[in-house]
């Protein structure tokens, strides 16, 4: 469907891409990954038609469409929800078949994306830039591309609408390129992955939990062919020194010198911060319950958020708001904090310190500072020592770190803000969305950092995969109500067996037998499928491993020769054309190996 060839791009002479080739079939769905900064967004710029390659081409079979939702994206007001969606129904052409169909369609992506029938008459202008997005992506789903491109679609969704837009994806039969830091989405909606690092990719036709585990076999190998090969440089190098100026060696040290020339230097293209270890400050001891919540209300004039909310939280909990937007999970927060009027009664426990990030928090921040300096000026005691891997972690490695806050993106800022939270001294962490600007790298930071802090959090997050194995306790928003449901986000899930949160308004608690037998076959079928995909997995990458080592095995016995024939080689008495015509030989082969070598490694 699509071909990319040679595809290279630079900006400023910084190469972004360098040489990557790699085709697009119809159905594909791809996950786009890579660090921040490595070109994703720019790939599918490219694939868009919104960029043009410095080098190389990409070709598209017939007239095949495209449908392209970036991160951020110029609106056009004047109209309302309803007349901007069915704008596109030109596009659509013969396909619709008639009007009445199309406003079907529109009516079930717009509710499953999030709006109610009231915000079809509402104008644009009138949402937030979240609900702009959504409104965007809602018109090109509608219009069926052959390609989908969403550069972080889940960004602005909340945990039920990109469920259901998990189950658009799967079941759309356009293909797909994705960009997104939400692993669960990647593993629910994609079945191939491509990184992007160093300018160069590596497509995996695997999802990303399965992808993590090759590119981590991957990394190990390149760790060791770089170790070999900085190994031989260092010998190289030294055999050049030794003899430079021994006439008697000249030709094998000129023979040295173009070795080291034409030699391609390997890289190891993971930074692995794997050690890096971010830990609160310990938390100052409150009291036994930080939060008691009793008979709750708060409305908005004639609009009811929610009521009767009554719950308590213990000390060292640590507890997920979930629901969809404008159920009322930051509007509790927001009463947490003082900074809204409520109903009912509400208890800060005893000394009680409370470290509160939310987005608006990053426009707190001194403009006039540097990076480095806004996390130099809070931190203290030993972690000041990892205040540059810290920052590192969280993309503001290198040059990143001297940037003045006042330049910085609002995704950068809120990524800084975060950095400060983590490294002041607090009992009570209230968590608003905090992963919406983070990679995967800078989530599993923070993850391990809060399942490590002993002290409260509260969390009001989407992100399934962040959530899992962190919190203890979920608070349902929803219908006016919070409920509370005890253990992790996929208990939660489990226990009102469901795939989707979306159908806990569809389904009833007393579903009938015979949906649930044939629910329990279709997962052991599912089951059995899995269970041979596995095992044809396991023999394809036992064998493939065999055949790695056979070809290490054979690199190390060439290279054992290579070194043997040198040794003798230093003696002019063996400096024999049979000789030297072996040794060319045996660095030939040792060549061809390790190409087998790096193909075998790189192979999907």
């Amino acid at each position: 469907m699509i071909s990319v060839e040679h595809l290279g791009i630079e900006y400023s002479s910084r190469p972004i891409l360098d040489d990557i080739t790699f085709l697009i079939n119809p159905r594909d769905r791809i996950a786009l990954v890579g660090k921040n900064g490595a070109g994703k967004t720019t790939l599918l710029r490219l694939l868009a038609g919104e960029e043009t390659p410095t080098s190389g081409r990409i070709s598209k079979m017939g007239d095949i469409t495209i449908g392209y939702l970036p991160q951020v994206m110029m609106h056009v007001d004047g109209k309302t929800l309803r007349e901007d969606v069915l704008s596109v129904i030109g596009n659509r052409g013969s396909e619709i078949g008639d009007e009445a169909r199309f406003i079907a369609e529109m009516d079930r992506t717009i509710i499953g994306l999030g709006f109610e029938r009231k915000d079809f008459d509402r104008p644009c202008s009138e949402f937030s830039g979240g609900w702009r997005m959504r409104i965007e992506l809602a018109k090109i789903l509608l219009q069926h591309p052959d390609l989908l491109l969403l550069d972080e679609p889940t960004n602005h969704l909340d945990i039920e609408s990109i469920q259901w837009l998990e189950e658009f994806l799967k079941t759309n039969g356009s293909a797909l390129v994705l960009v997104s830091h939400d692993r669960a989405f990647l593993d629910n909606v994609t079945t191939r992955t491509i990184e992007i690092t160093l300018g160069r990719i590596y497509d995996y036709n695997v999802p990303y939990t399965q992808f993590k585990v090759l590119r981590q076999e991957r990394h190990e190998q390149q760790v060791r062919a770089y170790l070999n090969q900085q190994k031989m440089i260092q010998e190289t190098e030294e055999f050049i020194e030794r003899f430079r100026y021994k006439a008697t060696k000249a030709v094998q040290v000129q023979s040295r010198i173009k070795q080291l020339e034409k030699l391609e230097r390997l890289e190891v293209d993971i930074e692995d911060n794997s050690r890096l270890s971010l830990r609160f400050p310990p938390a100052p001891r409150s009291g036994d319950f930080p939060l008691i919540v009793e008979d709750l209300r708060k409305d908005f004039g004639e609009y009811m958020v929610f009521q009767n909310a009554t719950f308590t939280i213990r000390r060292g909990e640590k507890v997920a708001f979930v629901g969809k937007n404008g159920e009322g999970k930051t509007t509790l927060v927001r009463c947490i904090m003082g900074q809204l009027d409520y109903m009912g009664t509400l208890k800060i426990g005893h000394n009680v310190k409370i470290g509160y990030f939310a987005q608006n928090q990053a426009a707190l921040l001194d403009g006039e500072l540097t990076v480095f300096q806004t996390i130099d000026n809070v931190a203290v005691g030993d972690i000041r020592t990892q205040i540059r891997n810290i920052l590192g972690a969280f993309m503001f490695g290198g040059e990143a770190s001297e940037k003045k806050v006042k330049v910085l993106s609002g995704g950068e800022r809120s990524r800084l803000a975060m950095i400060r939270l983590l490294l002041e001294p607090c009992n009570l962490l209230i968590l608003d969305e905090p992963t919406n600007h983070l990679d995967m790298q800078s989530k599993d930071v923070l993850k391990a950092a809060l399942k490590e802090f002993n002290g409260t959090v509260i969390c009001v997050s989407h992100d399934r995969d962040f959530l899992d194995g962190l919190v203890d306790k979920v608070y349902e928003f929803g219908g006016g109500k919070v409920r509370e449901h005890l253990g992790g986000i996929y208990d939660f899930l489990q226990s009102k067996r469901i795939d989707s949160l979306q159908e806990l308004e569809r389904k009833s608690d007393n579903r009938n037998r015979e949906t649930e037998v044939e629910n329990q076959h279709i997962e052991a079928t599912s089951s059995k499928l899995d269970y041979a995909a596995q095992k044809a997995a396991a023999a394809a990458r036992r064998k493939k491993e065999k055949q790695i080592a056979d070809v290490e095995a054979a690199i190390a016995k060439l290279e054992q020769e290579q070194q043997e024939l040198e040794t003798l080689l230093a003696d002019v008495v063996h400096q024999t054309t049979d000789n030297f015509q072996r040794y060319e030989h045996i660095k030939h082969e040792i060549e061809k190996r390790l190409y087998e070598w790096e193909i075998l490694s790189e192979e999907d």
